[in-house]
């Protein structure tokens, strides 16, 4: 049989529903505490990391500018328009010197042109009247002699250790070079001993005597071994005779100092300086 309820159950039926209600209410309220606590820390942790990338970024952002600003190519500023003009006039005026200088060098350096030219022709000129004034072979020098403007002097010398007498020189002959074509001479001109190394063939050796005006040259048109054959060269009168012949009017040319009529005068070997 069943017992019968005691008066009080249902109280303390209620009580316990309303203890495990308290209870589950609490439960629910601190578990929504936690939560916001909880949720609270990771919005305070998610605001510290987006700052964090914000000043990462604002850094990235700094280093992008000044690195564009190294590589970026460097652009001059537009110079102002009265800037612009002095610029112009500036590079003008600098242009017009450097032509006038140019133009300045440049007929300079004509000039010295011409001169070089007008010496060029000079030369070639006096290189024409010496050729046409020495002879080459013996017979050109007959022809030489009978213009009647100098005298003449042939000669064949050996290698030797005395002068020989040469017109109105001495002559020894030192050496004789045949591969190259000269010779080292030794001359006795006015009682006066003169050295001339390296006589080129057909180049004349030029020198004044006291008595002339005018020069004395030796030929040489030959060298062979220990030999050379040439010519000495010299005018046709001395001062002295030139001077006479002013004096002495009516003279006739017999009578004239070196005539072609008077006797040669004879070679004599001039003794060697000591």
């Amino acid at each position: 049989m069943d017992e019968p309820l005691s008066p009080t159950a249902p109280a303390h039926r209620s009580l316990a529903i309303t203890a495990a209600l308290a209870t589950a209410l609490l439960a629910t309220a601190g578990y929504s505490v936690h939560e916001g606590r909880q949720v609270k820390q990771m919005a305070a942790q998610t605001a510290q990391v987006q700052a964090s990338l914000n000043n990462t970024n604002a850094t990235l952002d700094q280093l992008t500018a000044k690195l564009n600003e190294l590589t970026a190519p460097k652009v001059a500023p537009e110079p102002a328009p009265k800037q612009a003009r002095a610029h112009r006039q500036a590079v003008a005026g600098r242009s017009r010197m450097a032509e006038a200088r140019w133009k300045k060098v440049q007929s300079q350096l004509d000039e010295q042109g011409q001169a070089i030219a007008a010496t060029r022709q000079d030369l070639g000129n006096t290189r024409t009247e010496l050729q046409g004034s020495i002879a080459r072979t013996h017979d050109e020098l007959v022809v030489l002699q009978r213009k009647g403007e100098r005298n003449y002097y042939e000669f064949d010398l050996d290698k030797a250790k005395r002068f020989i007498a040469e017109g109105p020189i001495g002559v020894r002959l030192r050496k004789a070079n045949v591969k190259h074509q000269y010779a080292d001479l030794e001359l006795l001109v006015d009682d006066v001993s003169l050295t001339k190394k390296h006589v080129n063939l057909y180049e004349p050796a030029v020198f004044y005597a006291a008595e002339s005006e005018h020069p004395v040259e030796l030929v040489i048109n030959k060298v062979t071994k220990n030999h050379i054959h040439g010519y000495v060269s010299a005018p046709k009168y001395r001062r002295s005779e030139l001077a006479a012949m002013g004096q002495t009017p009516a003279a006739t040319d017999g009578n004239m100092p070196g005539s072609a009529s008077s006797p040669p005068k004879t070679r004599e070997h001039l003794a060697m300086p000591k």
